[in-house]
């Protein structure tokens, strides 16, 4: 099922990130996917404010996993697998605990450990449209 949105700026990111909640309401695993600058982080903020996040979210980047809570005490897990080398680092943080716990968990570089990705695995790829800041975000399976 292909699914798009577009987004001109920082302001309608929010608008997006709540329409793809809704539409994906069964689903909790959410791979990102996108080059180095495209807003897969700042998506991810967005993303966890719909979701009632009480803290600050930022890139999990050297700790591979930030988690979250909510204002109703749902759990939020943040990965990031840029700095992974090998599949069994996944292993190592016990990628399934999260992955099949029913939390949302949001996957930055989901490449890295694609094999991994759970069958109801929904994917994201952002891309930059230009340089004014304009994004595409498109769901292709």
């Amino acid at each position: 099922m292909k699914k798009q949105w577009f987004c001109k700026s920082l302001k309608g990111l929010n608008q997006i990130a709540r329409e793809l909640l809704e539409e994906y309401s069964g689903k909790s695993v959410f791979a990102l996917y996108g080059a180095m600058g495209a807003g897969k982080t700042t998506f991810v903020k967005a993303l966890c404010q719909e979701l009632g996040v009480i803290e600050n979210v930022s890139s999990p980047t050297f700790s591979i996993i930030n988690e979250y809570k909510t204002d109703t005490g749902s759990r939020v897990f943040h990965f990031d697998f840029y700095r992974i080398k090998k599949i069994e680092e996944a292993y190592d943080i016990g990628y399934e605990d999260y992955f099949y716990s029913g939390e949302y968990c949001f996957i930055e570089w989901p490449e890295m450990i694609e094999e991994l990705l759970p069958e109801n695995c929904v994917y994201l790829k952002i891309e930059e449209m230009g340089n004014q800041g304009e994004r595409q975000f498109l769901i292709e399976k």
